[in-house]
């Protein structure tokens, strides 16, 4: 059975509809879940609009489902709270912070490289569909949104925290005592960014023909079609 573009997205739908109720039951913090959950709803706006529109290859929308998945996972526990360790040393009888040296819970700062990482493709084919960018551009532009929309949340985690305070806010907050959590969480966004951007600039060089021409194309001043006031 061939797999459509929307049977390919009612099973993800579907399957992410299930892992939500799984992790709606019992979250650890009711409060911070309802927080979390919150960036749910421009997200599947969004996903709605560009299905109607086909905007977002099956690609894109696999990458999109994974990271939200994670995302359910940080909200059903806190990201500072997510027992991996735990997890771990169950299955293989080693915590994973022992064998990489780490000292605090790193789930926030992974799933910021991965919102980066995972998100700048899908973020790439709006650019691609909607706005028509070619050439260099058509990598810079989705590297730039992934680091200033992790900026931005940063700034909204900041604001929710002053608003709500004491266990909420420190919980949705999540810096573990580090003051420079913030700046590190975007630095990872970015990276995981950069890094899917540059991957995916090595596969069109490999199999997209004019790839070095329109990357050159990208870069030339055009001539303005009048004077400057």
């Amino acid at each position: 059975m061939k797999l459509t573009y929307q049977r390919h997205a009612v099973i993800l739908l579907s399957a992410f509809a299930v892992w939500w109720i799984f992790l709606a039951i019992k979250p650890l913090y009711r409060h911070d879940w309802l927080l979390e959950n919150v960036l749910l709803v421009p997200v599947f706006i969004l996903l709605a609009w560009s299905w109607r529109h086909r905007l977002l290859s099956r690609v894109s929308h696999t990458l999109i489902f994974i990271f939200l998945c994670l995302h359910e996972v940080g909200a059903h526990y806190t990201y500072a709270e997510v027992p991996y360790n735990e997890w771990t040393q169950a299955l293989f009888g080693r915590r994973l912070n022992d064998v990489l040296g780490w000292e605090r819970n790193h789930f926030d700062r992974v799933l910021h490289f991965l919102y980066g990482f995972l998100c700048a493709y899908p973020c790439r084919e709006i650019f691609l569909r909607v706005a028509r960018v070619k050439g260099f551009w058509l990598y810079f532009f989705p590297w730039d949104v992934m680091t200033s929309t992790s900026a931005v949340f940063e700034l909204i985690e900041w604001a929710a925290a002053e608003v709500f305070g004491g266990g909420l806010g420190e919980a949705y907050l999540g810096t573990q005592g580090d003051s420079w959590d913030a700046h590190k969480d975007i630095a990872l966004a970015s990276l995981g960014a950069l890094i899917a951007m540059i991957i995916t600039a090595l596969i069109n060089r490999r199999y997209q023909r004019d790839f070095a021409k329109e990357w050159s194309q990208s870069l030339k001043v055009r001539k303005a079609t009048s004077k400057p006031s």
